[in-house]
């Protein structure tokens, strides 16, 4: 995989995550398979993960939290989580490898 599937597949988790209420509930009328597997897929991956990576995707995507936020609420600049953020990505292109 490319580091920019993994970019747009980390956005539609993130968006799971936002609507996921909205996911349960639709999944009695129509399951949405293919962003269950991939949350599932990703979710085993990170379970892997150094502690600092796994916390930036549960922050970042699970919590739905921007860049920007997540800087100031764990007292770095944008420019540090930008680069954990890389680091995740990388991590999780090895993990599919």
């Amino acid at each position: 995989m490319t580091i920019k599937e993994i970019r747009d597949d980390l956005k539609e988790i993130r968006y799971y995550y936002a609507m996921e209420d909205l996911f349960k509930s639709g999944s009695k009328l129509v399951p949405p398979k293919a962003v269950v597997e991939k949350v599932a897929k990703y979710n085993a991956a990170i379970s892997l993960a150094p502690a600092r990576l796994y916390a930036l995707y549960i922050a970042l995507y699970a919590h739905n939290n921007t860049q920007a936020v997540l800087a100031e609420d764990w007292g770095y600049t944008v420019e540090y989580i930008k680069q954990l953020n890389n680091k995740l990505c990388e991590f999780l292109q090895k993990s599919f490898e």
